[in-house]
């Protein structure tokens, strides 16, 4: 798949251009793909900017998912 980023006159990433071909691939495996262009509500967009503060703060916390698939089988 050859991607190109679209870039604003600043030089950050605005978009993404994907060839046809390869969006036609892309919906034929995930089907509702299409109906995935809403806009994050603001509480979803402000839940995911604190937990990236508290990642970037505190990075020793983050840990495997692993980790705790292996906790939760211990508790069964």
């Amino acid at each position: 798949m050859k991607t190109q980023i679209i870039q604003d006159h600043n030089g950050m990433p605005t978009g993404v251009f994907i060839p046809i071909k390869d969006w036609e691939k892309i919906k034929k495996e995930y089907p509702n793909i299409d109906g995935r262009d809403e806009e994050l509500a603001d509480w979803e967009k402000e839940f995911i900017d604190e937990r990236l503060d508290a990642i970037s703060k505190n990075p020793e916390r983050l840990q495997p998912v692993e980790d705790l698939f292996e906790t939760l089988k211990q508790k069964i």
